[in-house]
């Protein structure tokens, strides 16, 4: 689907050329070696609406190319000229170029990084979730795509291999979040990771079903899915290379729908919560991905499914379930039901010894209220939080540091059990972090809290489609190959 090419710009026979363009000093300017025609056009630049500003993208008849249309894409301010603008520019003019056939995307510049980043935004772009539409409604995604540039061989391919990973474990994230929950349930979900990881070497997967989940301790798993007819499962999808040095254990929250069960959801855009399975999504793929680079280091993948549904069998407010380990805690609101599902996925992890543990979840409002729909939140080990946001950095994904304040600690106390799922209203998204340390001892730890950016039901922007969003699985890949670089 992307290949690369170091002929002449204006000659290749492709349907659309891309041209990155950036503002500087109130002008738009083309970005990298383009033909003279981008240079004709941009003279009219006030006229055709062409700024550069970031996510814009205008197409012109292409005359004298052997294109058959010229696509100018916004990168915004040169000065503050990034990967990620780079990345969402070119994202942007994919997205736009649904339908056709093939491009040619025009590198900004011939080096590794700036390689990396456009081929990143040119395959994040060209996606579609259409498994719904048939017809007219169906709209397939651009198809091969050729990136320009003098580049071609040894390192070149191998980052731009590297992209094609990363965008493919995107965008299979991205298709489950996007799958209806009467196709995607706890069951239908590991089978999913089963096909997901059929024919990878070193990759193994085992699923407990709800009797094994019951024998085993899980109360949190148990206790979410006993209100659907469609019970709880615990998906450990483990990828272990010969060799490797270091472990890193990565936990999903993968509640496949969450009405809220007793405690139960407004109406209002409850349909967005087929998305509530997001982190588990990003765990599984981060894993695949992590096994088709080959990356020297163990990385295990822990997927907590559960359907949290309302009905005779639900659990109520103010049951008491037992923990994977032993820690029993007051459910006060069966809405709170993520970290009940992620506490047993710690423990289950915490307890390989791992040398370090992510987290990653849609676990609640609160980050949205802090942090908007964009951003990320990242708790936890003070050295880990800071190493998630700097691989956030590296990998074009925003998350936030945020604190966990000891004094909320208190918010924590049950009457009856060790903790109560939830506390007081003020600083929800800190107090779901409190408790979820509570599963991890010492272990080197941090959770990513993704409820905004997992899902975006507003209009498309960039890379970024309506829908699921594949929200930190770049940021993860980006951490595990950090320690499988580690002595």
């Amino acid at each position: 689907m992307i290949s690369l090419t170091s002929a002449d710009p204006s000659s290749l026979s492709t349907d659309a050329l891309v041209v990155l363009v950036a503002q500087r000093d109130g002008t738009a300017v083309p970005l990298g070696p383009v033909p003279a025609l981008v240079t004709q056009v941009l003279a009219d630049a006030a006229a055709l609406g062409v700024t550069g500003a970031l996510d814009e993208v205008r197409k012109v008849p292409a005359t004298g190319i052997g294109a058959r249309v010229l696509v100018l894409a916004g990168a915004g301010a040169h000065e503050r000229l990034d990967g990620e603008a780079l990345r969402r520019a070119t994202g942007a003019a994919t997205r736009e170029l649904a339908g056709l056939g093939s491009a040619a995307v025009v590198l900004p510049s011939d080096d590794l990084p700036t390689l990396r980043a456009v081929a990143e935004g040119a395959l994040l772009g060209a996606y579609e979730f259409g498994r719904y539409r048939g017809g007219d409604a169906a709209r397939s995604p651009l198809g091969a795509i050729q990136l320009v540039t003098s580049l071609s061989k040894g390192a070149a391919q191998d980052a731009l291999g590297r992209a094609e990973v990363v965008a493919q474990a995107v965008n299979a994230a991205r298709d489950l979040v996007n799958t209806a929950p009467n196709d995607l349930y706890p069951e239908a979900f590991a089978e999913a990771a089963r096909a997901a990881t059929k024919g990878l070497r070193a990759v193994k997967v085992t699923v407990l079903d709800e009797k094994a989940l019951a024998a085993g301790g899980y109360g949190g798993l148990v206790g979410v899915g006993q209100g659907s007819t469609r019970p709880p499962r615990l998906v450990k999808v483990a990828y272990s290379p010969a060799r490797a040095k270091r472990s890193v254990a990565l936990v999903g929250k993968g509640i496949t729908f969450d009405s809220g069960g007793i405690s139960l959801k407004p109406p209002a855009d409850m349909d967005e919560m087929k998305s509530d399975m997001a982190g588990a999504a990003a765990v599984l793929q981060t894993v695949v991905a992590a096994a088709r680079l080959g990356l020297k280091v163990a990385v295990t993948g822990w997927l907590c499914l559960a359907e949290n549904m309302p009905s005779g069998s639900a659990q109520r407010p103010s049951d008491v379930l037992t923990i994977r380990g032993g820690k029993t805690v007051e459910v006060l609101n069966t809405d709170a039901e993520g970290r009940l599902v992620l506490a047993d996925g710690l423990v289950s992890a915490v307890e390989e010894k791992p040398d370090l543990v992510l987290d990653i979840a849609t676990l609640t409002g609160a980050q949205m209220v802090a942090l908007g729909r964009r951003v990320s939140a990242v708790m936890g080990t003070d050295d880990v939080r800071a190493h998630v946001v700097q691989a956030a950095a590296a990998a074009g994904e925003q998350f936030w540091p945020m604190p966990l304040p000891e004094d909320l600690k208190a918010g924590l106390k049950s009457k009856v059990a060790d903790l109560a799922n939830v506390g007081e209203r003020w600083g929800g998204m800190l107090l779901a972090g409190l408790f979820l340390a509570e599963f991890v001892g010492d272990t080197p730890w941090a959770h990513l809290d993704v409820a905004g950016p997992a899902f975006n039901a507003q209009p498309a922007y960039g890379y970024t489609p309506t829908g699921g969003t594949g929200a930190g699985v770049r940021t993860m890949l980006e951490l595990v190959e950090e320690h499988a670089a580690r002595p």
